[in-house]
């Protein structure tokens, strides 16, 4: 039979996080461990508001299955002497209680052995949750939990009820939380305002509706749901439309139990202010929806929302206190807006030297030196203009102006914002200007990318900059542990390059500016450039597979298993290695992959134990026809002297689809080397013959590598 539980444990008010952490947890944890009580439920749903935490299981088998366990014991010549049980045996069946005559004598691989098959019964559905609820409790993570008492209980806040339901009786519970034991109940609360007395709840079932009586909706959808479409309604009815950020609905929503929404107004001469400004304050900082003009969403309305959890009837008092907070805030900006403009942006930059970057490392200051000199390094591997160079290196002086500002100061997230508009405001050029704002980009994985040159090299150079810095001090990221967002910067790099297709040979500018940094901070690690190398190939690596979806041995295959000098090919070159993974993926996915695969891949693995140059691609050079045996040697020699332009034309136009043509002509007459009428052995016994074929497929192999190394390819990846 089935039967319906439900676990609900009342607290303090939870942080948002946490709500939202603990939903996850137990929605993995939960599932997992009644799974392996072979309990699982037809349906299970977490349900959380700021006040608890609550499992509904529907559909949970009342008891496990009853089952037959065969258990070995000891060995047959241990428990039967001359046909008579020993200790061992009788021991052996007092324990797993069964008679003696139960026990059975059976071959194993190491000798006879004494089993037993006992018929276990399956365990009551109570009695596995009496243990189970416990440990879904006890085992909750999060941050600065604590203990709320004198006992072992450590949680996020104090536990205040507990509700355990299975069908309509309670399931006895005990939680020792210090001086106070905490017994489960059918009596769970209401709302601390609309419905502040018990809830009694009768069946599991019966949950969810009993509390939406008591103003509390327990599902974290239908919360989302009633704050979306009551904040559609309160910006329709002022012509506006509701600016809704995902991050802080996931927020707001944890924050209520009840969601109303208010709106609220403040004068439309703050509107004066940059919108950056207005949204922050609204957003970051007091938690409300922006409106904009539903006829020209880039401007903002007057107004706001914010979601309420108190009574709906006082809306206005509530909506009233609102509107003095955001007043004074919005206030503060439009001071430090006013008194930032009185100076040029300029006038900032020698400010910066009170700012420290890094304790090692000195000021914000010297780090924009730094940005320069990178920037213009960037520059001349690009072969900008006279014109371009002049504004990028405006924009690396003025990069970081914005940070001793009044505005940043209190609104930190604006820094690069505000950049953009004070730079306007000093009367910047436009792409000087709005670089500032792009070379703090991308500041997430979802986020956009410079889409302006200078913005791009400026963005480039700020980040290559704190790579190398703070890799020569040997402050590299360990596990989960990186603290300056090195990963992020590395893969921002990388994303830049990729996007905006700039020709840039990443290795010789990682050389040239760790030379630098060493030469200005002797106590530089040793191995900087080395240990940069292998970061940027890992953050490669990554990106091809998890954000350009391409099948992992394509990737080895690109940048190299065990070639540290064909890996290298990826840095100095990063559209290249790019466009043939793309280029290699496509050609799996269409089968062309298959028809060259097995043919070049055997001569790759073969010309392993050669000796010829992974460079070398001219046969004149190193075959020696004089020492031919079979017709198919010297078909393959022509093969691969006709196979060098149409190779080398393919290297020079990044022809890769050529290269693959090219390839699939030859492999007949690679097939016709190895397994035809006229084959050879390759591994003959005269050296020099020996050598010759392993050369012909060395040959072979180093066309093959211009675009991979296919014998990091894995054939049966799609099968």
């Amino acid at each position: 039979m089935a039967c319906n539980f439900l676990l609900e444990v009342g607290t303090e008010e939870l942080p948002a996080s946490f709500v939202s952490s603990a939903i996850e947890q137990w929605r993995s944890r939960v599932e997992a461990s009644l799974t392996e009580a072979t309990i699982a439920p037809e349906t299970m749903e977490i349900l959380a508001t700021p006040r608890r935490l609550a499992v509904l299981l529907l559909g949970l088998p009342d008891k496990q299955s009853d089952r037959e366990e065969e258990i070995k014991g000891p060995p047959a010549k241990a428990a039967f002497k001359d046909g008579e049980p020993t200790k061992a045996a009788i021991g052996f069946a007092r324990k797993q209680a069964v008679e003696i005559d139960s026990l059975e004598v059976r071959d194993t691989e190491k000798g006879e052995f004494v089993f037993v098959r006992k018929q276990i019964a399956g365990r009551t559905a109570a009695d596995i949750l009496t243990e189970l609820v416990p440990q879904w409790i006890g085992n909750l993570e999060g941050k600065r939990f604590m203990r709320w008492g004198d006992g072992d209980l450590r949680f996020s806040r104090p536990i205040r009820w507990l509700v355990a339901l299975l069908d309509e009786a309670v399931l006895p519970l005990e939680l020792e939380t210090g001086a106070t034991t905490i017994n489960s109940d059918r009596v769970s609360r209401g709302h601390r305002i609309l419905h502040p007395g018990t809830v009694s709840i009768d069946r599991p079932e019966n949950y969810a509706d009993c509390l939406r009586q008591a103003y509390v909706e327990v599902s974290v959808e239908q919360r989302q749901s009633a704050i979306v479409e009551q904040a559609k309604k309160a910006a329709e009815a002022v012509g506006g439309i509701a600016e809704i950020p995902p991050d802080l609905l996931g927020e707001v929503v944890d924050l209520i139990e009840w969601p109303s929404i208010v709106r609220g107004s403040f004068d439309e001469d703050f509107l004066a202010i940059p919108a950056e400004v207005v949204t922050t304050v609204m957003v970051t900082h007091q938690r409300y929806f922006p409106v904009r003009d539903v006829k020209d969403e880039t401007q903002l309305l007057p107004y706001f929302l914010t979601v309420s959890n108190g009574d709906p009837d006082k809306a206005d008092i509530i909506s009233k206190g609102n509107e003095r907070v955001i007043r004074a805030r919005l206030a503060d900006g439009r001071f430090f807006w006013d008194s930032d403009r009185k100076q040029p942006l300029e006038t900032y930059v020698t400010k910066l030297e009170s700012v420290t970057f890094q304790e090692d490392l000195g000021s914000v200051l010297k780090k924009v030196d730094r940005i320069g000199d990178i920037a213009s390094r960037i520059a001349q591997q690009l072969s900008v203009s006279e014109a371009e160079s002049a504004k990028i290196q405006r924009a690396a002086l003025l990069c970081k102006a914005d940070l001793v500002t009044q505005m940043v100061y209190e609104f930190p997230e604006l820094q690069g914002v505000m950049g953009e508009k004070y730079a306007i405001e000093s009367g910047e050029e436009a792409e000087v200007a709005k670089a500032i704002f792009e070379h703090y980009l991308p500041r997430g994985a979802d986020d956009i990318l410079p889409q302006t040159l200078t913005g791009q090299v400026i963005a480039l150079a700020d980040k290559l900059d704190t790579l190398v810095s703070i890799f020569g001090l040997g402050m590299l990221p360990s596990g989960s542990s990186d603290p300056f967002a090195l990963r992020r910067s590395a893969n921002a790099v990388v994303s830049i390059i990729w996007d905006a297709d700039l020709s840039l040979n990443l290795q010789a500018l990682l050389q040239d500016i760790s030379a630098e940094f060493s030469r200005i901070y002797p106590k530089a690690i040793a191995d900087l450039e080395t240990q940069l190398e292998n970061f940027f190939l890992q953050r490669v690596q990554t990106l091809l597979q998890d954000d350009r979806g391409i099948d992992y041995d394509l990737v080895n295959a690109v940048l190299g298993e065990d070639d540290r000098e064909y890996a290298e090919r990826a840095l100095t070159d990063l559209l290249d290695v790019r466009d043939r993974s793309q280029f290699l993926q496509q050609i799996r996915n269409d089968g062309r992959l298959d028809t060259i695969y097995e043919t070049v891949n055997r001569s790759a693995r073969l010309a392993k134990q050669g000796d010829l140059d992974t460079v070398q691609l001219d046969p004149k050079n190193v075959i020696d026809p004089d020492l031919f045996e079979k017709s198919s040697e010297g078909e393959f020699y022509e093969a691969l002297v006709a196979l060098l332009p149409r190779t080398e034309a393919a290297k020079r136009d990044r022809d890769y689809p050529q290269l693959i043509a090219a390839l699939t002509d030859i492999s007949p007459t690679v097939s016709e080397f190895f397994d035809g009428e006229n084959s050879v052995l390759v591994m003959a016994e005269d050296g020099r013959v020996r050598r010759n074929r392993l050369n012909l497929l060395g040959l072979l192999r180093n066309h093959s590598r211009i675009l991979a190394d296919f014998g990091a390819i894995v054939i049966s990846t799609n099968n």
